[in-house]
């Protein structure tokens, strides 16, 4: 999977000249280095535990300007309580607004809420968490499937806990607040998702780019509903390549001439051929974006551990910085 101190906006892309590791790993986001406590971040399962100085790196989910949610990094005291403080370390505060406001993101966890209990049952990856009354308090529908998933997408980061079923002050509700159904067990699925999923035969998760008014990058999984029979990766990097629809407040950084040639997948190895009428013209930031993106994207499959990339049958043999935006 793709595989991470204050806000740290930006990927770092450490993603190796030609080859974008995956493994365990998280493609990492950099931004202001005025705050070392977060860090925008994609990330599925298996987080890499990283102890250093008593603090463990955990992928919590917050708020876009545009309304979508988006994986960040934080450092947080380790304990063994560690699933309970990563949702404690989402509650809104004036701390925590403070800190994020001025990157364009926003608590998704109403103010005061408490996590009351949570147990992880080992051998199915069920986590039971119950919240207190504060839990209810969200403005409006969207505002509630982005604090259930966030939950759910929060907790099932850590390796153990696969399903997450969520009480308020004991009871079993079968909504939070208005229409999304918590009367059983969640999985990670259908994150931000772009059209109707109703539309399609299947779906892939496309990393896209936000917009907002502090120009700032990150990027963003979006789910995306598609005709094939079932998601593959040829569908989800041409999707990636076409860039988001024009209505849904997102962006794409890659050059409009790029194009799919083909993809192989043998041993583990994902060779990605892309074409371009300007190959030559690709500055050192262009390849670096279409290495990020192509790494984000296929790390939703687990086949793939590593992926190579080519400019028009060439292998891409450009160095990366190690920080593609730095602000």
């Amino acid at each position: 999977m793709v595989n991470k101190r204050i806000l740290i906006f930006g990927i770092i892309a450490i993603l190796g000249i030609s080859l974008v590791k995956f493994g365990t790993g998280i493609v990492k986001e950099s931004m202001n280095q005025k705050d070392d406590d977060l860090q925008i971040v994609k990330s599925d399962d298996n987080l890499e535990v990283v102890e250093e100085e008593g603090l463990r790196k955990t992928v919590l989910y917050f708020k876009s300007e545009e309304g979508y949610l988006v994986p960040v990094m934080k450092r947080i005291p380790w304990d063994e309580g560690i699933a309970k403080a990563s949702l404690l370390n989402m509650v809104d505060s004036s701390e925590l607004r403070e800190s994020l406001t001025s990157k364009g993101l926003e608590p998704i966890l109403p103010v005061g809420t408490k996590v009351n209990g949570i147990t992880i049952d080992e051998a199915t990856g069920l986590c039971k968490v119950d919240f207190s009354e504060e839990l209810k308090n969200v403005e409006d529908k969207k505002d509630e499937e982005n604090l259930i998933k966030g939950v759910v997408y929060t907790l099932t980061e850590f390796p153990s806990i696969k399903e997450v079923k969520i009480t308020v002050e004991g009871e079993e509700l079968s909504v939070l607040h208005e229409s999304v159904a918590i009367n059983k067990p969640l999985s990670r699925e259908n994150i931000n998702v772009v059209g109707n999923i109703k539309d399609g035969s299947s779906k892939v998760v496309v990393y896209y780019k936000g917009e907002n008014d502090l120009d700032l990058d990150y990027f963003i999984p979006v789910t995306v509903p598609t005709m094939a029979p079932q998601p593959n990766v040829y569908t989800a990097l041409d999707l990636m390549l076409q860039g988001p629809p024009s209505d849904v407040g997102l962006k794409s950084d890659l050059p409009k001439d790029l194009g799919l040639a083909g993809v192989e997948i043998k041993d583990n190895i994902a060779y990605v051929d892309i074409t371009s009428d300007t190959t030559s013209s690709l500055n050192e930031k262009e390849v670096s974006e279409l290495m990020k993106n192509i790494g984000l994207t296929l790390g939703q499959f687990k086949e793939i551990k590593s992926v190579e990339v080519l400019l028009n049958g060439k292998i891409v043999n450009t160095t990366v910085p190690a920080f593609a935006n730095e602000y």
